[in-house]
């Protein structure tokens, strides 16, 4: 039976109507696609297959290999009614399959979804609906606000209950504890050892407080599946009702004495449970608090100008083109460019920096940053999503909400772990009674509540979100911005890092480094200099009357100035003929530059750009430019090193200065004279050496080496921090940001590994023990809750990390 779908899909990057037809042949040919028509107008392709010979995954990828992309869209729900691994498995399942959706991604830790899904197929509504089908319910990502609202009424809710189920169970508690040999000595009325008392405090823990467990196993048992509560649920409810089952048979037979019943340990274990989730919560919100921070950074008001007047108002309602005045002290409220004044402004934020940065008019501001002194008036450019801030706390949460590959092991074992613990524990219950103590219901019965208690999944559905949230948020912190769980997780890897000149090792700048005079004063001579290029559009010019205003030599007007391309300029100044550029040009003019032909090779030698001065006709000197190798690079490098990374360096520069910088950075292997182009190619060879790769650039015209690089690090300033071809952005645009992001890497990892082995340890060897019953049923519940918090405070840890910037093992 044929059951044919149709579906349109939105497709990006067709140019013309060649593009539609090659699209539609590449789909015709498929097996399974009964009809396609692509239209270049619309955009969008309408296509007939037949759902049981294709999916639409297959003709989407055949769309995206014939080098077109399925326009998807994303969304980001918050989840209720979510308790462990298993729900989040569930959901993710559930989503996955569902029609038009690419991809679910379930943050158990954070308790949300982000879904990518094609507006075409499927809707947020239809979403929706399918999870509310299996027991859960999506709303609309909440803001910051929200977050720390809902967060903090749970914190009253389970606070709540466990009070209540504290004081019920505490006299339970006390009858049990006095069985044991060395609490003889305590005192226990005899009104507790009534079974009908413990009956009244046992009730209203376990259908009271404990109703939330009974919900979610409801849900999940309706939707043919099991989660946490399922265990929960099932444990203490066997255990009430043989203990009510015992006290009334203890009635009926008018025996004298106590009957060995179960109401503490139900009791007792829902209590746990609940203040292991009490902890839970709180220490989940925690890792959430890098967004938080960044979110502080944001400015809450702008004051802006409109009809002459200066009115304030809340920041989202800041639009581009508006202009706002920003006071000494305050903060910039959205990204901007200079119109009036001069101030210092606190980029910590951006750069790390802590030294004030000078703004003038024209210079661009980003929003979150401090005014220090000075009165700005600015001209709004980016507001809102935007802005360079807005774009970090998206990449952030884009980061903490993917899934590294070894987080979906773990999905994958807490997807059949509950069912497996199940039949462990009727086996249990079975073994006892049939084989260990045969017909004796009670001690049979020990072991089944244990194992059902103790295998609760929380600690494994938590091991690896929680690392990577905390990872991430810290990481943030530090100025590396992770695109993903997965790129977070493969940083560690690289084994070669090949470096970008320009921009990345230097400070992608000119600078006026030398000066050599040989006829007249220096200052005379570079006065006449900076008069001569004053007016060339040259950026070695900008540099060289910039250098030479730093030094507080005045600068002259010209009388007579001229561009030579490729040569230089002449200018006239004060009467005197001045000729500035290269050795043709002095050849040109008839200048005889032997004098000085040995410094110049020595500077051109070190890197640098070396012009020749001629003031009527004679040789008065050297000046050399030179874009300058930032001040961290070479400390940096000797840190990869240090790390067992090989470094390189790859440029479009001549191979004299491509090596000279080279040597001056300490890196021994320099690949020159690549052009863009070439870039990725020199990736892919060093790559089938076998090498774990990876490109960091400037994000421009680096971007296909980033793209081919195991791990793309573009050097960010903080203005363009979501550079689509990398995989992280090193915002503080510091090579010590290269070490650091493998350093955040691998101590990530290793944390989540950790946390896995003491969630699958603890399970792998808890059910032996509890199944021995060798466990008491209320320990066991302590237990359980007291893993998941133990997991949640040790990827905590990575909130702390903090790195030596100098001879540190990458054993460490």
């Amino acid at each position: 039976m044929i059951v044919e779908k149709e579906v349109y899909l939105p497709i990006e990057g067709m140019t013309c109507a060649a593009c539609a037809n090659r699209i539609e042949k590449g789909l015709t040919r498929l097996d399974g696609i009964d009809e396609a028509n692509v239209n270049f107008g619309t955009e969008k392709a309408k296509i007939r297959y037949d759902s049981d010979k294709i999916t639409p995954q297959v003709f989407e990828e055949k769309i995206e290999h014939l080098g077109y992309n399925v326009r998807k869209e994303k969304v980001v729900f918050a989840i209720t009614g979510m308790t462990c691994a298993a729900c989040a498995n569930r959901i993710e399942k559930k989503l996955s399959r569902t029609d038009g959706v690419s991809s679910a991604s379930v943050n158990f830790a954070v308790e949300n979804v982000t879904v990518e899904y094609n507006s075409s197929q499927v809707s947020p509504v239809d979403l929706k609906e399918a999870v509310k089908k299996i027991g859960y319910t999506l709303n609309e990502q909440e803001s910051n606000e929200e977050i720390t609202d809902y967060r903090d009424r749970d914190i009253r809710n389970q606070t709540g209950k466990f009070i209540f189920a504290a004081l019920l169970s505490a006299p339970l508690l006390w009858t049990m504890v006095t069985h044991f040999e060395w609490t003889s000595f305590l005192y226990i009325p005899d009104m507790f050892m009534n079974p009908w008392v413990q009956l009244a405090l046992a009730t209203p823990v376990q259908f009271i407080a404990g109703a939330q467990f009974y919900k979610g196993a409801y849900k999940a048992l309706r939707s043919k599946s099991a989660n946490m509560d399922v265990l929960i649920a099932l444990g203490t409810t066997v255990a009430f009702f043989y203990s009510l089952f015992l006290g009334y048979e203890w009635h009926m037979a008018g025996q004298v004495g106590m009957p060995e019943l179960y109401f503490e340990a139900a009791a007792v274990i829902i209590t746990l449970v609940i203040l292991g989730k009490l902890f839970e919560i709180r220490a989940k919100g925690r890792t959430g608090k890098a967004i938080e921070k960044l979110l502080d950074m944001q400015a809450k008001t702008a004051r802006i100008v409109r009809d002459g007047e200066e009115v304030e108002v809340p920041v989202e309602a800041v639009v581009v083109g508006d202009t706002f005045i920003v006071r000494p002290g305050e903060k910039i409220p959205v990204d901007g460019e200079i119109v009036k004044g001069m101030s210092a402004l606190d980029e910590s934020m951006i750069t790390g920096e802590s030294i004030p940065v000078d703004k003038k008019p024209k210079d661009v501001v980003i929003g979150g940053t401090i005014n220090k002194n000075g009165t700005l008036t600015v001209n709004a450019t980016k507001v809102g999503k935007d802005t360079a801030l807005a774009q970090i706390v998206k990449v952030v949460e884009e980061a903490q909400g993917s899934k590294a590959d070894i987080q979906r092991v773990a999905d994958r074992v807490s997807g059949v772990f509950v069912p497996i613990v199940v039949l462990i524990a009727v086996g249990s219950f079975l073994a006892w009674y049939f084989l260990i103590e045969p017909g004796d219901v009670r001690s049979a019965l020990v072991p089944l509540i244990t194992v059902l208690v103790i295998a609760c999944p929380c600690a494994l559905g938590l091991a690896t979100p929680t690392s990577i949230m905390a990872g991430s948020g810290r990481a943030a912190e530090m100025g590396v911005l992770f695109k993903g769980g997965e790129h977070l997780e493969h940083t560690r890897n690289i084994e070669t890092v090949v470096l970008d000149k320009t921009g990345t090792v230097t400070k992608g700048e000119p600078e006026l480094t030398d000066v050599h005079i040989v006829k007249g004063m220096e200052q005379d001579v570079l006065a006449l200099v900076g008069a001569a290029e004053k007016h060339s559009e040259h950026p070695l010019a900008h540099a060289i009357v910039d250098g030479i205003k730093k030094r507080g030599i005045p600068i002259p007007e010209p009388e007579q100035f001229t561009a030579l391309p490729g040569y230089g300029v002449k200018a006239q100044v004060n009467g005197k003929n001045l000729s500035i550029g290269t050795r043709k040009l002095m050849k040109q003019h008839q200048v005889n530059s032997q004098a000085i032909e040995e410094k110049m090779a020595t500077l051109e030698t070190d890197g640098k750009t070396a012009m020749i001065i001629a003031i009527d006709h004679e040789v008065a000197g050297l000046i050399a430019v030179s874009d300058t190798v930032k001040d961290t690079s070479k400390a940096a490098i000797a840190r990869m090193k240090s790390l067992g990374l090989e470094v390189i360096m790859l440029t479009g520069d001549n191979e004299k200065t491509a090596s000279a910088i080279g040597h001056q950075v300490g890196i021994d292997r320099v690949i020159a004279e690549v052009v863009p182009e070439q870039k990725a190619d020199e990736i892919k060879k060093l790559q089938l050496e076998g090498k774990k790769v990876a490109m960091v650039g400037d994000g421009m015209n680096d971007a296909p080496a980033l793209a081919v690089a195991d791990v793309g690090m573009a050097i960010g300033t903080g203005t363009d921090v979501a550079i689509e071809a990398a995989d992280v952005t090193l915002m503080r645009g510091d090579l010590q940001s290269v070490a650091d992001s493998i350093q955040l890497s691998e101590k990530t990892m290793r944390n989540i590994k950790q946390n896995l082995f003491f969630a699958f340890v603890y399970n792998s060897a808890g059910i032996p023990i509890a199944a021995a019953g060798l466990l008491a049923p209320w320990v066991a519940g302590a237990a359980m809750a007291f893993s998941s918090v133990s997991v949640i405070l040790n990827a905590l840890r990575l909130q702390r990390m903090r790195f030596k910037k100098e001879g540190d093992s990458r054993a460490n």
